[in-house]
């Protein structure tokens, strides 16, 4: 079992996580990088993994799950006592971030870096000099590709923890409750 103590802790950061990729992100596409990459993507990191572990790690042990029951419903999905509305929320964030990564992967255009003091473009092994503005744009996108996929990570870390930390509270599923049965 893992500790309530720290299951809270591991909640904390995943919001904490979410919340630092989302502004991050945010910022990103105002066209402000707030702080360089290695600190953004390495604190998001900090704050989400462990979050996500705890959260895999107690739904496991509490609902001894290895696969949804039924593969397309949000039902067989979510634990049994979680509300709805949480699940619908948490589907909604996740998509937003979902929609960032997307968004800057569209953007990509090569491998941007430095070779001799100019800033190139490495396309398929075709090389390109851009601008220094080309350049930060593709970090940019960089950057925001990596908090994406660490702000999802965030939102699955904050939702399997607190399914774990309000499952004692949980009365027992009925049949017209989410129990992997269909609603009455």
């Amino acid at each position: 079992m893992i500790p309530h103590r720290w299951l809270v802790v591991c909640s904390a950061m995943s919001s904490a996580g979410m919340v630092w990729a989302a502004v991050l992100i945010a910022g990103l596409l105002a066209g402000v990088r707030l702080v360089p990459s290695a600190v953004a993507v390495g604190v998001a990191a900090l704050l989400t993994v462990p979050g996500v572990i705890a959260g895999v790690i107690g739904n496991r042990w509490y609902y001894r799950t290895t696969r949804p029951r039924l593969r397309w419903s949000l039902t067989s999905w979510v634990p049994p006592h979680v509300p709805h509305w949480a699940s619908m929320l948490a589907g909604v964030i996740f998509f937003g971030f979902w929609l960032a990564v997307v968004v800057a992967f569209a953007g990509l255009d090569g491998n941007a870096e430095m070779r001799d003091g100019r800033y190139v473009s490495d396309h398929n092994g075709r090389v390109t000099v851009i601008t220094e503005a080309d350049y930060e744009r593709q970090l940019d996108h960089e950057q925001q590709i990596s908090l994406g996929i660490l702000g999802a990570l965030a939102v699955g870390g904050v939702f399997l923890t607190g399914a774990v930390l309000t499952h004692h509270a949980a009365p027992e599923p009925t049949h017209t409750q989410s129990a992997g049965l269909p609603l009455a």
